[in-house]
């Protein structure tokens, strides 16, 4: 009984004393936490931060915009503003219109948001053609990309809302994998070195670094498009759902880009017309930390734009060819002999066997 008393008392004795102290560590603990998450936070603060650039930058009232000499903002071709956006093409078939940056960018690392419109009456597929976001060395130029120039030097990045390539193939009786099928509208994007040229039939396919589908046409909420390029690495992602949540639609490491290129937006109709609406293009600069080695390895100055191992990320899948109507014919009916003739061979080798059968009972 007194050994049990003794570790009664034992036990009694600590408890209070752990009651006093824990209170004391649980707040020294909660303030090194505290402390703890400051410095993450810090850290995360000076990791990247981000400016917003106004003379990059397109938004409501669009004070001047289009006017010569009083805005940083040029229209060109069938653009025109209005209160509510920068109107790049009316849904009226062959327009096409543009708004170019006058000034050059010359940040290293960048991100773009942009808040479109694309709307008409025409039903799904009936429609088009979409439109562009470019950061490129040439401005003011038409051609048939989207409103702009052909073998561009810069980034291009497309919101394709007609199937130029799958109407093509169905012509032809040719048909894509389910695997490299697309949906559209589609997004992706191209970087352009100055003699690469778009392919329109097949929709860029031929030069696209990544992209998704994006069923942006005739929605009531707001779409956008965010567009980010930072320590080489270019980074597209889109929120169209209403839900304000970016989704991913292409990462792409390794992409040069030189400083200096002019941010514009253009679009295009054809036969097929839509509005195609800017309400604002927002550039924010982003600062960066880097490591002494990440430093070093981008001190080269880059001159023309390029992306690493191109090769491995340009999609190179072809259409499966389907068969002509003489072909499926001529299968069809040589099939359809092959059927008759094991049907006859079956029969001969049956009244053999049922002949053999008979002489047996005999």
């Amino acid at each position: 009984m007194a050994a049990d008393g003794r570790n009664h008392y034992c036990r009694e004795s600590k408890m209070p004393f752990r009651r006093k102290i824990m209170p004391f560590i649980t707040h020294w603990t909660f303030i090194v936490l505290l402390f703890s998450a400051s410095l993450c936070s810090a850290d995360d603060d000076h990791e990247m931060e981000e400016f917003l650039k106004r003379e990059h930058s397109l938004s409501k009232p669009y004070q001047g915009v289009g006017s010569l000499g009083s805005s940083h903002w040029e229209l060109m071709g069938d653009a025109m503003v209005t209160t509510e956006q920068v109107r790049l093409t009316p849904d009226m078939q062959s327009r096409q219109g543009a708004v170019w940056s006058r000034i050059p960018c010359h940040l290293q690392d960048w991100e773009m948001q942009v808040h479109f419109k694309i709307h008409g009456q025409g039903k799904k597929n009936l429609n088009g053609d979409g439109l562009a976001i470019w950061y490129t060395k040439e401005r003011m130029q038409k051609g048939p990309v989207f409103g702009n120039m052909d073998n561009f030097t810069g980034l291009g990045v497309f919101v394709d809302t007609y199937p130029n390539e799958e109407k093509h193939l169905e012509a032809q009786k040719k048909r894509y994998t389910p695997r490299t099928q697309r949906i559209f509208p589609f997004v992706l994007a191209m970087v352009g070195n100055g003699s690469i040229s778009y392919d329109h039939e097949r929709d860029g396919r031929p030069t696209e670094l990544g992209g998704c589908n994006a069923m942006v046409r005739n929605l009531k909420h707001d779409t956008f498009l965010f567009i980010r390029y930072i320590r080489r690495r270019l980074t597209v992602m889109i929120d169209i759902d209403g839900q304000h949540e970016w989704r991913d639609c292409l990462d792409i490491p390794g992409v040069r880009l030189p400083q200096g290129y002019y941010f514009g937006a253009t679009a295009i109709t054809g036969d097929l017309s839509d509005n195609h609406d800017i309400i604002s293009l927002k550039l924010y600069q982003l600062t960066v930390l880097r490591s002494q080695k990440e430093e070093e390895e981008e001190e080269e100055e880059i001159t023309i734009p390029s992306v690493d191992n191109i090769e491995l990320l340009i999609s190179r899948d072809k259409p499966e060819e389907g068969m002509s109507g003489i072909a499926i014919f001529f299968t069809a009916l040589f099939s359809m002999l092959g059927c008759i003739f094991l049907i006859v061979i079956g029969l001969i080798v049956y009244s053999h066997w049922n002949e053999s059968r008979r002489k047996r009972f005999y």
